[in-house]
């Protein structure tokens, strides 16, 4: 999740041949409306019913001066019930195009939801693909409670930092984190800019001064997690000591700050992993980009700095490719997973390298006053206004040293590496890391995690 300073192969439509069902067919009873959201209670309209998607294909021109876009999203899905129709999660610009399987389909925008009417229906189990072809100006979420999120304007450019729901400003998608897909990017810019993605660069090409940049992640990503960065960045780019690939770029202002973002993440990236279990993903590394937003994201293979991250960051959010990324929320109620685990990970690199203990951090927290932050809300439930409150990052590390304490070193260590293992590239919920917890080590502990992630209030016992 958010950091904040104060505390597979691209799949094109072409690659499919594919006939809707008869339009009669649609009226039929067994077809029907996919769901506008998936239920979850802090975002209600996150999401959608009736289908998974497999793989987003972005084509994306970037024109500077007017800071505007033309864009074309290819959205390969499978329905998963009959379908009359679906919707997509979108708040971009206006439509020029919308397609389903290569045929013209109805559709109309209501809020955040682009509701698509197919000429025909979908049966269960249909693979099918949706075109978008949107244009204008993009705009981000500024939420009162969450922050700036969506399609940032840098000072020469952009940064798309999504968490929770900012993906809908500049991309049509199924935006939960449950509905993982692969994705290609095709992003082209102007003389002078550069484009970077989740992934690794798969080419580039310079035609009548405009450079396309090719990015692939192929390993499942949440909405949340895609990122697209446009400015003038100095990258950097090769294999960490274990041999990871390692690309990091800063914007050429803050290029002073270069060699130590690359090398710091190389850094956390081979410890993360013998700690954690093999990396998940096959490239890593880090934007700075030239915006100063207060927090940055652990967007997928490459997190996002607004600011220029000291190391404690840097591991907080290389982590969350482990925590988070790899293993994902089946919830947003359960974002202790990601940030109480990111938290922790400062925790142990201090105690590996030379400096306090966990047990330190931890016992240095219990002395908080009851009215202290860390304290409140609950982690395991905190609402959706305090998504990012320091209860979250705080309390949520302190349940991990509680959970050590508890069941020994050996034990916990394995389940560090158990966890991301066992769901590796799905999602998750507090109940499976608790069950996970009691197999590995034996041991009833639903006590513990309650008084540490429920309880209000300051605790004393558990």
């Amino acid at each position: 999740m958010r950091y904040r300073t104060a505390m597979t192969a691209a799949l094109g439509a072409s690659a499919l041949v594919l006939a809707l069902v008869p339009s009669a067919d649609a009226q039929h009873a067994a077809y029907s409306p996919g769901s506008s959201g998936v239920g979850d209670a802090y975002f209600p309209q996150a999401g959608n019913g009736g289908y998974d998607v497999q793989h987003y294909d972005v084509r994306l021109n970037y024109f500077a001066k007017k800071k505007t876009i033309d864009a074309t999203a290819r959205i390969l899905a499978r329905a998963t019930q009959d379908l009359s129709r679906f919707d997509l999660d979108y708040r971009g610009p206006a439509i020029k195009s919308l397609t389903v399987n290569g045929r013209k389909a109805a559709y109309k925008r209501a809020g955040q939801e682009l509701v698509v009417t197919p000429a025909g229906g979908l049966r269960s189990g249909t693979p099918f693909t949706v075109a978008v072809h949107y244009a204008g100006k993009p705009k981000p979420i500024n939420d009162p409670t969450l922050g700036v999120e969506g399609w940032v304007r840098t000072k020469d450019g952009v940064a798309v930092v999504s968490e929770p729901n900012g993906t809908p400003t500049w991309l049509p998608s199924n935006d939960h984190p449950t509905d993982k897909a692969s994705y290609a990017m095709r992003v082209t810019v102007p003389k002078g800019l550069k484009a970077l993605s989740n992934g690794r660069l798969t080419g580039t090409r310079t035609r009548g001064g405009r450079t396309t940049y090719g990015w692939a992640e192929r390993q499942p990503m949440s909405t949340y997690l895609a990122t697209l960065a446009i400015g003038k960045f100095a990258v950097r780019s090769d294999r960490t000591p274990g041999g990871v690939p390692n690309l990091t770029a800063v914007s050429t202002n803050h290029k002073n700050k270069a060699a130590f973002l690359h090398s710091a993440t190389a850094k956390a990236i081979d410890w993360e992993s013998k700690v954690f279990g093999r990396y998940p993903f096959a490239s890593t590394g880090g934007i700075r980009v030239n915006a100063e937003l207060g927090y940055s994201l652990e967007t997928q293979t490459r997190p996002i700095y607004a600011y220029s991250p000291d190391r404690p960051t840097i591991v907080h959010e290389l982590s969350h490719q482990w925590f988070g990324d790899s293993v994902g929320l089946g919830r947003w109620k359960d974002i202790w997973l990601n940030e109480g685990f990111a938290t922790y990970a400062e925790w142990l690199y201090a105690e590996q390298h030379g400096g306090k203990k966990a047990a330190a951090h931890f016992k240095q927290d219990l002395k908080a006053p009851k009215g202290s932050p860390i304290w409140g809300p609950p982690p395991g439930a905190p609402g959706r206004a305090d998504l990012f409150a320091p209860s979250v990052y705080e309390r949520g590390a302190m349940t991990l040293q509680a959970l050590r304490q508890r069941i020994g070193d050996a034990d916990f260590f394995r389940l560090l590496k158990l966890w991301p293992t066992q769901r590796r590239y799905g999602t998750a919920t507090t109940a499976d890391f608790v069950r996970t917890a009691e197999q590995v080590s034996g041991k009833n502990l639903d006590g513990l995690f309650q008084t540490w992630l429920y309880k209000k209030g300051k605790v004393t016992k558990w």
